[in-house]
């Protein structure tokens, strides 16, 4: 199982960003997919959910702002990233876990520039 993840980089606040997730190796559509962030020195902390049947949860920090959706016909998970903030400055995780495994993706670095 391989999650990639990619769409990251430097943006000004105020800005958007889409992260994606592609998976391979797993039947995509019967799990939930996670977005997870790191900032330094900081704990990782998880950002936006979505299940296998599409219900959406979020961090109260993001609510409003971040929209996590998917495209089980691309094995893909989107991140869509708006009105960033240098708080949201982190490398981006996401996340697949089944009974028996969890996967994580490379990470994506976002910088929001104040």
């Amino acid at each position: 199982v391989q999650l990639q993840a990619s769409g990251g980089g430097l943006v000004q606040a105020g800005g958007s960003l889409r992260l994606s997730c592609t998976a391979s190796g797993i039947t995509f559509s019967i799990y939930a997919i996670d977005w997870y962030r790191q900032a330094p020195e900081k704990e990782r902390e998880l950002v936006a959910a979505i299940s296998s049947g599409a219900i959406t949860t979020y961090a109260d920090s993001v609510k409003g702002r971040l929209f996590i959706s998917r495209d089980n016909a691309q094995n893909t998970v989107y991140l869509l990233m708006t009105s960033l903030k240098p708080e949201d400055t982190a490398v981006y995780y996401c996340h697949l876990g089944t009974t028996w495994d969890t996967y994580w993706g490379q990470g994506t670095q976002v910088t929001v520039s104040s």
